[in-house]
């Protein structure tokens, strides 16, 4: 499967979605959600995806074609996923400014995201991850792993000494 999600702006991305029409083809799974554009004409298309819609069909897609909104490519990336991203372009009317231009080209360059900037882009990154998804597939690794740890444990660590350093007087808080 195929995910497609142009994120909840109001501005309409039908660049985009036309594209993915344009490119879509059986027995490839499509499940794009387009916000506030034109519905495109393809099974599996709906306006938008509720959290545990899209949650699950994070989970279950093989590649996932984002624009440029750090949430949707975080969820990507934390389902496993290097995400193919198409950011919003100003001179189209699809944002207010070029911010996701700027962040989805930075990502591009440091290999976060598979950055598609025209039609023939993200034509090439769909058949290059249908015929081999392990390009699109995160290695988790334990030297990340280990980051993770400890990030974890430093934030754990943070909390700790602000709660210790409460004002005198203030009752400590606790979970239960």
């Amino acid at each position: 499967m195929v995910l497609a999600v142009v994120g909840t702006d109001i501005h309409p991305f039908d660049r985009l979605t036309g594209w993915l029409a344009s490119w879509w083809r059986a027995p490839v799974r499509l499940v794009i959600q387009y916000g506030h554009g034109r519905a495109p004409d393809l099974p599996g298309a709906t306006a938008f995806l509720d959290h545990d819609a899209l949650q699950s069909a994070m989970a279950g897609a093989a590649l996932v074609v984002s624009h440029g909104g750090p949430a949707t490519i975080t969820e990507a990336r934390r389902n496993g996923l290097l995400p193919i991203v198409v950011p919003r372009d100003p001179a189209h009317g699809e944002h207010v400014d070029n911010h996701q231009q700027l962040f989805a080209r930075r990502l591009g360059e440091a290999g976060l995201v598979r950055l598609c900037e025209s039609e023939a882009d993200l034509v090439e990154a769909l058949d290059a991850g249908l015929a081999d998804p392990a390009l699109f597939r995160l290695a988790d690794d334990a030297q990340a792993q280990s980051a993770r740890a400890a990030a974890v444990s430093r934030v754990g660590q943070i909390i700790e000494d602000l709660v210790e350093t409460r004002p005198a007087g203030r009752r400590r808080w606790r979970p239960w």
